[in-house]
């Protein structure tokens, strides 16, 4: 009966999903002069997408102070999980590749809620995305991106890109590195050729659903000479994490 018990709660999640995503799709349609309350509603509307699929997000602290006020999130990335996960525990705007803005149903709702995207593989839409998340720093927003460039796997890519690096320098807003894992590893994990839906069924019948979100002191400019001392400095750090964490 436990099993049953358990896809009846899913089953009552996905509904107050489906119930919210419809309102989601439908506020999205108006003026986007209208719609400054939609990114805390964003929020709630990914807590929602997260109990659907029964996750069990883990916060874990490691910072000594409280967070600031304003920051540029950084992660590693290893699922598209992490497209909902960070934006229902921060408040920020996410920076996306542009194939999201035509995911099925999930585009429009990550544009009406200031996501901020780009064309990976284009040299000038790279350098006006750069240009966007400074301006939305200076704006005063709070924005998460991945350094890595995409999903790269379940294990660090071999780098950090520049971008958070070069945004942090120039608006002086400090990073905040937080390193993420899933205790399923080979079920949230992003592959080749996975489809949005099949990652999403993978996930719901996960074996163990639970993501850690570990959380450390910020990162301040000030500290470092040049973007590649920045970067450098700061993947160390994951390496550290990964191994203490996942190895």
């Amino acid at each position: 009966m436990l099993w049953l018990a358990k896809w009846l709660r899913l089953l009552i999640a996905g509904l107050d999903l489906l119930c919210f995503t419809l309102l989601m799709m439908a506020l999205a349609r108006l003026p986007i002069a209208w719609l400054g309350f939609y990114p805390k509603l964003f929020q709630s509307w990914c807590r929602c997408f997260v109990r659907a699929l029964g996750v069990e997000l883990r916060l874990h602290q490691h910072h000594q102070a409280p967070l600031p006020r304003q920051y540029i999130l950084i992660a590693n990335h290893p699922s598209v999980f992490e497209d909902v996960g960070i934006p229902a525990f921060f408040p920020v705007r996410n920076l996306a590749k542009a194939e999201v803005r035509d995911w099925w149903f999930v585009g429009r709702i990550a544009e009406a809620a200031g996501t901020l995207f780009v064309r990976r593989e284009q040299k000038d839409a790279r350098q006006a995305a750069l240009q966007n998340m400074i301006s939305a720093v200076q704006a005063g927003y709070s924005i998460a991106l991945y350094p890595e460039g995409g999903c790269k796997g379940r294990r660090l890519w071999d780098k950090f890109l520049y971008g958070a690096f070069t945004v942090s320098l120039e608006t002086g807003v400090p990073i905040l590195p937080v390193f993420l894992h899933y205790e399923a590893q080979e079920a949230f994990e992003w592959g080749p050729n996975t489809t949005l839906l099949q990652k999403i069924w993978q996930i719901i019948c996960a074996p163990n659903k639970v993501a850690h979100y570990h959380i450390f002191d910020p990162l301040h400019a000030s500290q470092f000479k040049d973007k590649d001392e920045y970067s450098r400095h700061t993947y160390a750090l994951y390496l550290a994490w990964q191994q203490r964490f996942l190895e």
